[in-house]
């Protein structure tokens, strides 16, 4: 095992993997920009070393400050959490060449799976279903004339993205220039890679992510989340597993490692599907990375995936045959956001005066908050992560609300997603099941 790490990220994730750093007796160097100085992973880590001011591109985005807050600091290794350069396969590579472990995939792995147009070849090529579309756009003309062929509506996806970031939903030709253009200069300006490609849009799908880990060797699953309530394609609760019939949902896991192997995959990554209302399903990208959302299936299996991270990049075989990797009861995952959901979910700061989290059985908070905390406006604006494990869905939900009524987040003008996720979680439909990713738009929309 490697002796120290340096975390390459900051908020709830940075402490994620600090506290399982520790665990493994591993040393922790928390690279921070200037405004993050007081922040939790900073204040617990072992050293920590400012690598630039708030914004990102300066900061965490910075490869040479990093690796050189690497190289000062005697990392051994580094952990990029997700984000920032977690999928960055450069990144990875500078990192070998400077003789320091990347805690993630192999760069090979990221170019075959975290470009999510050339994960759609590779798909093909290791028999997936895939959603009709194409690979990167050379130009408009080329989107018009695949649009045609696919059919209206259809949605353009950056290349390297994520979060929501450079896509696009269109309906007619008249709209389709203006909107190629305007998500590549989105997904430029995020991502710093202007391609684009389309997808037939496929409407009331289901969205349905599986975990899987890989040491070069072999892969397994552990299960799948559904992740359908999602405003502008950005995740805001998941649960785990999926109300998803049990012949689909074993198609779905099967697939997913067929993929994953396929190219021979290293380190924990989650493959994403669309499943319309027959319980077709498609393929749409690959996070190579560890996900916000990895609670819940740490929550029904029992198992660390920051540690088995840490455990592949060491050069540790999986330990665990797929027949033993269990799925017990039912996990739920709300994000807490520093947004106002009556106001278009404007995001909001302030210092935090009032701070309490919920406990008792089955209930995990993952949060870099505490009382005096000023949350900074320079970033995403998710503060804190509640997840609860019951016996069965309906127990899981009867908990969430429980903890939810729990936890107290207040500072002058500070608002937080906490009141959305007592009304999803009251909404007759949600307790159901029947949740699809227009669950705001259609059931919410007041």
């Amino acid at each position: 095992m490697f002796k120290k790490v340096l975390i390459a990220n900051r908020g709830e994730i940075a402490l994620r993997i600090l506290r399982t750093a520790k665990e493994l007796g591993v040393k922790v160097v928390v690279a921070h920009s200037d405004v993050d100085a007081k922040s939790l992973p900073v204040l617990l880590a072992d050293e920590a070393l400012c690598i630039g001011p708030a914004s990102s591109a300066q900061s965490y985005l910075n490869i040479p400050n990093l690796l050189s807050a690497a190289v000062v600091s005697g990392a051994d290794a580094i952990h990029p959490g997700y984000g920032f350069l977690a999928e960055n396969a450069q990144f990875a590579e500078m990192c070998r060449d400077y003789g320091i472990i990347f805690i993630g995939p192999t760069p090979d792995n990221m170019r075959a799976l975290g470009d999510k147009a050339n994960a759609r070849k590779v798909a093909r090529e290791a028999g997936v279903p895939i959603v009709p579309g194409t690979d990167a756009l050379v130009d408009v003309d080329e989107a018009k004339q695949a649009a045609a062929e696919i059919g209206y509506p259809v949605i353009l996806k950056a290349s390297a993205g994520g979060g929501g970031r450079g896509m696009r939903v269109v309906h007619n030709d008249a709209d389709l220039e203006r909107n190629v253009l305007q998500a590549k200069e989105e997904a430029k300006a995020a991502f710093g890679n202007p391609e684009v490609y389309l997808e037939k849009y496929i409407e009331e799908p289901k969205h349905i992510e599986v975990q899987v880990l890989g040491d070069g060797e072999r892969v397994i699953h552990l299960w799948e989340r559904d992740c359908s309530i999602q405003r502008r394609h950005q995740k805001l609760l998941e649960e785990a597993p999926s109300t998803l019939p049990k012949a689909v949902r074993t198609a779905i896991t099967e697939s997913a490692v067929r993929l994953a192997s396929h190219v021979g995959y290293k380190s924990a990554g989650t493959l994403e599907y669309l499943v319309d209302r027959e319980g077709n399903f498609y393929f749409i990208e690959m996070n190579t990375r560890i996900q916000v959302e990895h609670p819940v299936t740490e929550m029904i299996t029992g198992l660390d995936l920051v540690a088995e991270q840490f455990r592949i990049a060491a050069g540790e075989k999986l330990a665990y045959p797929q027949d033993q990797i269990p799925c017990r009861g039912h996990a739920i995952e709300v994000r807490i956001n520093a947004e106002d959901p009556s106001k278009d979910f404007r995001p909001s700061i302030g210092k935090i005066e009032t701070l309490h989290f919920p406990g008792g059985p089955g209930v995990r908070v993952d949060s870099h908050l505490y009382t005096g905390y000023s949350i900074p406006p320079n970033y995403d604006s998710l503060v804190a992560k509640v997840i609860v494990h019951a016996s069965d869905r309906d127990k899981a939900i009867h908990r969430m609300q429980r903890a939810l009524f729990e936890t107290a987040l207040e500072g002058p003008g500070l608002k937080t997603t906490i009141p959305f996720h007592r009304k999803v979680l009251e909404n007759a439909f949600f307790r159901r099941g029947a949740v699809y990713t227009n669950f705001i738009a259609r059931r919410m929309s007041e």
